[in-house]
């Protein structure tokens, strides 16, 4: 999901769905994600938006792998987002 948030003098909830995607974006596929001390389980622990690069649209996401590793997936939104997914559910 991505969610509004403040830009400049425009204040918007951070509450506020704006885009949820029709599938997961973060699956546990490799054999690192798949085996460990739970298997089968990834979840995101952090985002960094890399701004420092000049990449407005690229997020590292720092995420946990089968329980017992730490790994990074890149993903970058497009400027426009697909329609009829936006999602208003303030």
């Amino acid at each position: 999901m991505l969610f509004s948030r403040s830009y400049g003098a425009i204040k918007e909830h951070p509450n506020r769905t704006i885009y949820r995607s029709p599938k997961p974006v973060l699956v546990p596929d490799g054999p690192l994600e798949c085996h460990g001390t739970v298997d089968n389980v990834v979840f995101p622990t952090g985002i960094d938006r890399r701004d420092d690069l000049g990449a407005t649209d690229r997020f590292d996401i720092y995420y946990g792998m089968a329980d017992d590793r730490i790994g990074v997936a890149r993903l970058h939104v497009p400027a426009t987002l697909p329609r009829g997914i936006a999602a208003d559910y303030s």
